[in-house]
């Protein structure tokens, strides 16, 4: 956009952010009115008149009377743009994904935060063995996956001509469980846990939420610092996983959550730890109890070990929990 002035840049992004986060397409009017609602004032007039131009660059899509989606070139120019104003954003993403998430484990309903990634359709079938052998271990937030054909939009993804889309179950639904059950919890940072004879020993790497605009795993992965496969099979390798924090007398309430999210598939939490005690060599604030979830993307990063091509977005969306589908009626 570097051709664009600075005003009309804001507003451009700003109509793209909306986009990004909308699960399906959005007209003048109703992005006009989500603009408003975050304090860009851009009537409807306006808004056309940038989508005409995001169009030009290949940032939008026009799909008939629906309105527009974002696409692949629009949700990398979002990325990269923002990203130096963005320090930070990564956790505000956490917060709102857990706030829109609706997912009761009890009755088993409601939407459920996702991770997305992009497979070359020939190469599928060879990423599908590399990760089953992932979810087969338990080493992964949950089996549950959906699957997205090209041309279909999976969470805030479009799924572009000769790829294929998979869903998995981000972590942060752990989060969404427990802000529904008024329980305080604080994501403290990604990393990557050294997993030794099966047992988990200490995090080798960390990124805090709060100092980067990017998301932790997808890092850790494109620089290929993880051996999940090896973990996996041999029981020693380094994982993706988040540390989150809670308050100590939540405890027994998380510990039912926690249950309820099991019995539904959904099996993020890895460790939790006792009141005010060191996990994994973390230090846990006073009256606090530290909790370990496995990364969403651990499947993913075993692909990409094994030199599948993969695009990911973590955190890229919300998802009926009736759509997932257990990852062996692939």
């Amino acid at each position: 956009m570097q051709t664009l002035d600075r005003d009309t840049e804001r507003k451009t992004l700003a109509i793209l952010k909306v986009l990004s986060e909308s699960m399906q397409p959005l007209g003048s009017i109703a992005i006009s009115r989500e603009l408003g609602r975050h304090g860009v004032l851009l009537s409807e007039r306006a808004v056309r008149y940038h989508l005409r131009m995001t169009d030009e660059r290949g940032y939008t899509e026009p799909m008939g009377r629906d309105g527009r989606i974002i696409t692949e070139e629009g949700l990398d120019e979002l990325r990269y743009a923002l990203a130096p104003e963005q320090v930070g954003f990564i956790i505000e993403k956490l917060q709102l994904l857990a706030f829109q998430t609706t997912f009761d484990p009890a009755r088993k309903t409601g939407l459920v935060p996702i991770n997305t990634s992009l497979f070359r359709a020939g190469d599928f079938s060879d990423a599908l063995r590399e990760m089953r052998t992932v979810f087969d271990s338990g080493l992964c937030a949950s089996r549950l996956v959906a699957l997205a054909h090209e041309g279909e939009k999976i969470g805030n993804r479009v799924v572009p001509t000769g790829k294929i889309g998979l869903a998995t179950v981000c972590g942060v639904v752990v989060n969404g469980v427990l802000l529904k059950s008024s329980i305080p919890i604080e994501s403290r940072f990604g990393g990557v846990l050294e997993v030794k004879t099966g047992k988990p020993r200490r995090f080798v790497a960390i990124i805090r939420y709060d100092g980067t605009s990017l998301d932790p795993s997808e890092q850790y992965i494109r620089a290929g610092m993880t051996s999940v496969r090896d973990a996996a099979t041999s029981g020693t390798g380094r994982i993706l996983a988040n540390f989150r924090e809670i308050l100590a007398p939540s405890r027994g309430v998380v510990e039912k959550r926690v249950q309820e999210l099991t019995a539904a598939g959904i099996s993020a939490v890895y460790l939790l730890g006792n009141t005010s005690e060191p996990i994994c060599q973390i230090e846990v604030g006073m009256n606090r109890v530290g909790m370990i979830l496995l990364g969403g993307l651990n499947p993913i990063a075993a692909a990409a070990e094994a030199g599948i091509q993969v695009d990911n977005s973590a955190e890229s969306g919300l998802i009926d929990y009736e759509r997932l589908i257990d990852i062996d009626q692939i």
